[in-house]
Order: structure tokens, then C-alpha cells, then sequence
């Protein structure tokens, strides 16, 4: 029987302020490689230590060795290059890369660090992409004749790393298309792409959509080929779930359960009431509380009180749920 309120997060943790120093140390040359490698595993190991402290059951590696979530990937693969600074949200700017070429992997871009941070517990750690709608969408195309044929060549190597991540050993594999809402009529692109992504696996697929009109692409977006969808919904009031009632939701839930754009922390009792109210359109064993999307905007104790209170508020929930079963 599948565990009831399964608790995660999205993926992202702050990094601690000596692997902030240290990338800045490195974008000027006065560090190496290496150097900053090694703080990059002590900082994903901090965290999956602090994940398995508070109670999380399904654990990230934190994406320590990352900066913005697309040019991490540009960075990586052929046919791109980077190009200047653009604001993503708030005062936070990342460089904007440039389809410059055909897309290709030269080599796998995740999988080491999957395996460091998954030898480092017995708890299943999520394999982490960034989905090919939300690649295309914040970057420019310059190589291919129209969004869509670039978003398929995305889709192709994102498949490669997504079944590299399977046979690594992930249970959980999240494609995150943040993006995918951004342009409603071409919904029928980014679920094509996913076709391509998830297209054979067998490990549990995940896509995360957040701060964006959900509404322009619900219920179409069902459509997505994967087991869940990672939804904000603390940010928005849970002002989404109000759609489920006119169109069932038919895949897991990922529900966000405390506001991460806010410094304060729901009490226990008010995260455990948007549990309850995710409960009302999906079953315990399809429901899984973690904070909202982007706790790497966060302080570091700010991202651990917040996730403390996702498994605290689980708790309580799961002993209502229990103490019902007995009756």
C-alpha cells in the first residue's frame, strides 16, 4: 500500500554563504574547478542531511552546483551559446542563452550528482530536469525554423538525461516546466515535447508549473504524460483547486503548503489546513505537501523552518487520517 502524504519540495535550496562566496571567487578566477566542485558536494551533503533531520521523505539534492535552472543546461550542451543579462523576477537576473545551433548532449549533464547526493541516503532522492518548453521559452531561437521544431530537438536530449537518471537508479524523475503557461496556444507544443521526455520510462514522472494564470491552460494541461503535477498553490490562496471542481483533477498532487516568497512561516495549523483542503480532490497516497516553489530565495534557516512545518502539519494530518480509519 502506497504511504499516505508522501512530503517533498520542489528542488531548489539556498546555497550557504561560502559556496556563495566561493562562485564568485570562480566567476573572477580565483578559484578552480576543483576547489569549487568540493564545496558543492559539502554543500548538497548539508542538505540532504538536514532533509533526512526534519523528516522529508522524498528528497532533492538541493541543485547546489547550479545557478539559474535553463542556463545550467545551456551551459552544457551543444548548440547554445549564452548570451546577456535579462530579468527573471524581483532584483534576480540570469543570462539569457541563444539557440545558436543544432542542440546536442555531449555527455550526461545531472547524472554524477544524482548518484553523490543519492549514496549519501537510503531515502529516494527526485532526478531534477528543466523541461524543453520552459528551455525554449527562456531562451532564443535563432537555429530552428519554427519554436516548435526547437522544442522537440530540447525534448530529445532532455529524454537522454531522463532515462540516464532511470537507469542511474531514480524513482522520481521531475521535468519542470515552470514556463509552460506562458504562452496558452502553444500548450499543445510543451505536451508534445513531454511525449518525447517520458516516452518509455518507468520511474515516477513529475512536472512542476508555478506562478503563472494556471487557469489559462486548465484542464488542457492533464494532457502532460506525466504520473504528477507540482503545483504553488499557498502563493495563490489555493485559488486553483476552485477548477478542480468543475474538471476533476486526474494525476498526483503536489500541493504547496506554505508561501516561500514570504519571509514569516504559516503555523503548523494553517499548513495543515492546505492539506486538508488538497484532500478534498485527491486521496492520501496521490497528495504530496512540500513548500511552494523557490526556497532558494530564502536564508538557509528560513528554507529548514519552512519545510520543518510541511512535515510537522503532515503529521497532524496523518493522525486525523488515522484516527478516522479506527472509527
Amino acid at each position: 500500500m502506497t504511504e499516505a502524504l508522501l512530503t517533498t519540495t520542489v528542488g531548489s535550496f539556498p546555497k550557504p554563504d561560502y559556496l556563495q562566496r566561493a562562485r564568485n571567487q570562480r566567476a573572477r578566477g580565483k578559484l578552480s574547478v576543483s576547489e569549487l566542485r568540493d564545496l558543492e558536494r559539502r554543500a548538497t551533503e548539508e542538505w540532504i542531511r538536514a532533509q533526512e533531520e526534519i523528516g522529508l521523505d522524498i528528497l532533492v539534492d538541493g541543485e547546489q552546483y547550479r545557478g539559474d535552472m535553463v542556463e545550467y543546461f545551456a551551459e552544457h550542451l551543444e548548440g547554445f551559446r549564452i548570451g546577456g543579462l535579462v530579468r527573471s523576477y524581483g532584483n534576480r537576473y540570469y543570462h539569457k542563452p541563444i539557440i545558436a545551433g543544432k542542440v546536442r548532449r555531449p555527455k550526461p549533464l545531472t547524472i554524477d550528482w544524482f548518484r553523490y547526493a543519492q549514496s549519501l541516503t537510503d531515502k529516494p532522492v527526485k532526478g531534477m530536469l528543466t523541461g524543453p518548453y520552459t528551455m525554449l521559452d527562456w531562451s532564443y531561437n535563432e537555429a530552428y525554423p519554427t519554436r516548435r521544431d526547437a522544442c522537440l530537438a530540447l525534448a530529445e536530449v532532455v529524454a537522454q538525461e531522463a532515462r540516464d537518471l532511470e537507469q542511474a537508479g531514480a524513482r522520481y524523475i521531475q521535468i519542470d516546466e515552470p514556463a509552460i503557461h506562458a504562452r496558452p496556444e502553444e500548450l499543445d507544443i510543451a505536451i508534445e515535447a513531454m511525449h518525447i521526455v517520458t516516452d518509455g520510462l518507468k520511474a515516477k514522472t513529475i512536472s512542476h508549473i508555478c506562478y503563472g494564470d494556471f487557469a489559462a491552460i486548465y484542464p488542457k494541461v492533464l494532457e502532460l504524460p506525466v504520473d504528477q503535477l507540482d503545483l504553488a498553490m499557498a502563493n495563490y490562496g489555493y485559488r486553483y483547486l476552485a477548477l478542480f471542481d468543475r474538471d476533476p483533477f486526474t494525476r498526483e498532487l503536489a500541493i504547496g503548503i506554505v508561501d516561500v516568497h514570504r519571509h514569516e512561516t504559516e503555523s503548523v495549523g494553517e499548513a495543515a489546513e492546505g492539506i486538508r483542503k488538497g484532500l478534498r480532490y485527491v486521496t492520501p497516497e496521490r497528495l504530496l505537501p512540500h513548500p511552494d516553489c523557490g526556497l532558494k530565495t530564502r536564508t538557509v534557516d528560513e528554507a529548514k523552518e519552512k519545510c520543518r512545518v510541511v512535515v510537522d502539519a503532515t503529521r497532524v494530518v496523518r493522525a486525523e487520517l488515522g484516527a478516522k480509519a479506527r472509527r
